[in-house]
């Protein structure tokens, strides 16, 4: 990921509104855009419940252990060093979102989850939106691809979260081809909501998760992950649609019993 300091700050905060007057009308589908995977995860509370998500063997790891076990936890579920704030700094533009309710929360919120509960969702949206507004020509991509614990009245909640917060920023679904810079600036429209649920289809300003397919590679070999990369991008090129190239490398069950301690940094990154 890209410094956030000092000029690359100023230079990666403003790349779409930088870029030559020849790609303004490039569809975005052609461009390459950079993204994060698990956006959320550098907010990750030590202190919450264990995701429901997670299996019963992690389940019964923190009840045994405890605050112990989590704080090894978020050693290899938090995939990213810094805040929302700081991504935009660094030119991200496209956020990995994964919505979750939390056991006996009395205030009924919605967070980001993986593995344990991250930040209100409120706040993040609210916190991608004020970089927007200081930025009117960046536009974002937010892929919601993973709900947890979620019921009708939740994702009705979550929608008029985005509208509240977003108002007209966020464009309507429409052909992926006809995206380009120039559109959205004429719109006045910075964001693109993806969200992977039946929802999507009544909601105009939900873009079905099928625009933005996410092909995963689940290894951790860089030559196959290369490879994988390689053929999914010439099979999506075909087909004329958003999609991502997820450039991670996955963590086995056995790589994380033998580097429990070491976490995911240390582990993986450096391969």
């Amino acid at each position: 990921m890209a410094s956030s300091q000092g000029k690359n700050e100023l230079r990666f905060a403003d790349w779409m509104a930088a870029l030559p007057g020849s790609i303004h009308r490039t569809p975005l589908t052609n461009l390459a855009i950079p993204g994060s995977h698990d956006s959320f995860s550098f907010y990750i509370d030590e202190a919450s419940p264990v995701g429901p998500e997670q299996p019963e063997t992690v389940q019964n790891f923190v009840s045994v252990f405890g605050t112990v076990a989590k704080k090894l936890m978020r050693k290899w579920l938090a995939t990213q060093t810094m805040n929302f704030t700081s991504q935009l700094g660094a030119g991200i533009r496209y956020f990995d979102l994964r919505i979750s309710t939390k056991p006996r929360d009395p205030d009924n919120e919605l967070y980001f989850a993986h593995g344990l509960f991250s930040a209100k969702v409120k706040e993040g949206l609210e916190e991608i939106n004020a970089f927007l507004s200081d930025h009117p020509k960046e536009v974002i991509f937010l892929d919601f691809n993973h709900f947890y614990g979620m019921q009708k009245y939740h994702h009705e909640k979550l929608v008029q979260m985005l509208k509240d917060t977003y108002g007209n920023k966020m464009c309507p679904a429409i052909f992926a081809h006809e995206v380009s810079l120039q559109y959205l600036w004429e719109k006045e429209h910075q964001v693109l909501v993806f969200y992977h649920s039946p929802v999507a289809l009544e909601v105009p300003f939900l873009w079905p998760g099928q625009m933005m397919p996410a092909p995963w590679a689940n290894t951790t070999d860089p030559e196959k992950l290369i490879q994988f990369l390689q053929a999914s991008i010439t099979e999506r090129r075909k087909k004329g649609s958003f999609f991502i190239s997820q450039v991670v490398l996955t963590p086995k069950a056995s790589t994380v019993v033998k580097g429990v301690a070491s976490g995911l940094r240390e582990t993986i990154t450096e391969r």
